[in-house]
């Protein structure tokens, strides 16, 4: 019993050790940028997110990005279009470096949250006779991977708050903005009204006197 418990910690710190850790990146677009991952195993499960947090658009808030994966080989994996936010997943079928390139089309600098995670497990051969220990193990493997993806959708969740919260302060700045334009327009018309009430009064008396 001491023995498959002394070898479920061993495997459980092998299974998080070979899982890295969500690459998080935050960063500013002009037009085009890429950035390359290192997937070392093939048959890896590349887990993928972005958000656009903020656009330097004075009234737009809904400039969305391209983004287009490639693998080792130049190979296409994954194409989306201009999307504000996304996330998806996919196989490794070769190790080696993917490219992930970002493609901004609107005239405004966009501030995007870029997050990679890739998922290994290593199989390990059992020597142990235990039938309770092969199971334990799996459960072990399954658990850990249950942990990054949780890591990695709390990120993402984050980012997506941040975009709402600065979206909305957005939304109420032009809110402000309309606010003030619509009472100087309000202003001015008064002042137009009272000016054409004066000149008609005018009139008025000129031609009584006359």
């Amino acid at each position: 019993m001491r023995f498959a418990w002394t070898m479920s910690v061993a495997i459980m710190l092998l299974t998080l050790s070979s899982l890295q850790l969500a690459s998080s990146l935050r960063f500013v677009i002009d037009r085009e940028e890429c950035f390359s991952h290192n997937v070392q195993y093939e048959w890896d499960t590349v887990h993928v997110s972005f958000v656009v947090i903020k656009s330097d658009s004075p009234w737009r808030t809904d400039d969305g990005v391209d983004l287009v994966v490639k693998g080792p080989e130049g190979d296409q994996i994954h194409d989306s279009r201009d999307q504000i936010t996304e996330k998806f997943d996919f196989v490794a079928h070769k190790k080696g470096p993917y490219k992930f390139c970002f493609t901004n089309k609107s005239p405004y600098h966009e501030t995007i949250d870029f997050d990679v995670l890739v998922g290994h497990f290593t199989y390990y051969d059992q020597h142990a006779k235990d039938e309770h220990v092969k199971p334990l193990i799996e459960q072990i493997e399954k658990l850990g991977e249950s942990l990054y993806n949780i890591q990695f959708e709390q990120h993402w969740l984050e980012a997506q708050t941040d975009r709402q919260a600065l979206v909305n302060e957005a939304m109420s700045r032009r809110a402000v903005h309309k606010a003030i334009l619509e009472s100087f327009a309000l202003v001015g018309v008064s002042v137009l009204q009272i000016y054409l009430l004066r000149r008609l009064f005018e009139r008025k008396l000129g031609t009584s006197r006359v």
